[in-house]
């Protein structure tokens, strides 16, 4: 399998809630009005807490300087696994159970932090640049590494460095972190970029107006129901992740819907914000999914982390993280 290093250089930050408004005229920009900017890699999150971007260092320039935005003090690199020869964002999905145990359980015994954003198209695995070259040796064995130079792939090898790279002693990944389900069901979807312009109204209430409202659907005393919704631009094509409620606001057959129409539920990790120097949390997760041949989607942000694992498998899945957290 190939694995492609792509060449943007990424910024991931926080946007607290009551802060929104002053980033919005951005933010607009960078989803809807992308070809007045030079951005190619912008994916926005909304979660209870806040909102996460990560966005390249062109479309960083559209958001204003202010206190209510945290940034991540490093610069990020997005991998991205392909099967064989291929684009990257128009590859097959892969799930992060599939590549849980040739990319994140490798880079996660040597110590090397990662922050997932699943997409409906691909899985980008973001590193920070600083450590790319112990990802390029972690992973040179098992990948072809193609590195995207001005749009180009161009072949890359194991830069050699082999000092200071000790063999990791392979531990176990307990399960350490709170998990919760919410009551929602998610859809994980695309759309046509030429649809973009019909729906964009829509999609700014969702991303920016609506939040405060509880989703037809919701009874109150439902308090397990959550607020998620992503908005992902990458390389021209469209991510969407939102609750079923919320795909219901759609007109018919702009969203993009798998045959089966596959609805997904939650897994959150984290009980208190995880920061970015803890290594292994996307391993804990995705390894016992990989093992019991589960497909998910994960998605990473400031604060907390996210799998969306098929309705179907909820309790299975989280029965059997919550085991691996008690039995090691």
């Amino acid at each position: 399998m190939e694995l492609h290093i792509l060449e943007h250089s990424l910024k991931v930050a926080s946007i607290e809630k009551e802060g929104i408004q002053i980033c919005t005229h951005g933010l607009i920009k960078l989803a809807f009005l992308a070809s007045k900017t030079r951005c190619k890699f912008f994916s926005l999150t909304e979660t209870p807490e806040d909102y996460t971007i990560i966005v390249d260092e062109e479309g960083f320039k559209e958001l204003p300087q202010s206190e209510h935005i945290s940034v991540a003090d490093a610069t990020w690199l997005a991998l991205n696994v392909v099967p064989g020869g291929g684009n990257a964002s128009n590859s097959q999905p892969i799930g992060v159970t599939k590549i849980a145990k040739s990319v994140i359980a490798p880079l996660a015994d040597h110590n090397i932090s990662v922050f997932m954003l699943s997409t409906y198209q691909t899985d980008f695995i973001l590193v920070r640049e600083r450590d790319l070259p112990m990802v390029m040796h972690t992973l040179s064995s098992e990948f072809t590494l193609l590195r995207v130079v001005n749009g180009e792939t161009v072949a890359v090898h194991d830069l050699g460095v082999t000092n200071g790279f000790v063999k990791p002693k392979l531990a176990p990944r307990p399960v350490i972190h709170p998990l919760s389900s919410p009551s929602n069901m998610f859809c994980v979807t695309s759309l046509d970029p030429d649809t973009l312009p019909s729906v964009a109204t829509l999609l700014m209430d969702v991303m920016f107006y609506s939040g405060g409202l509880k989703e037809a659907g919701a009874s109150s005393e439902d308090s397990s129901h959550i607020r998620f919704f992503s908005f992902s631009l990458i390389e021209g094509y469209i991510s969407l992740v939102m609750d079923e409620q919320t795909t219901q606001r759609f007109p018919n057959n702009v969203l993009f819907t798998s045959a089966s129409g596959e609805l997904w539920k939650m897994v959150r990790i984290g009980g208190q914000p995880l920061g970015f120097d803890e290594c292994g949390i996307v391993a804990q997760i995705s390894e016992p999914l990989a093992t019991a041949d589960i497909p998910a989607y994960y998605i990473s942000t400031f604060k907390f982390d996210h799998a969306l694992v098929p309705e179907e498998n909820i309790q299975s899945v989280i029965g059997a993280l919550r085991t691996k957290s008690t039995a090691e």
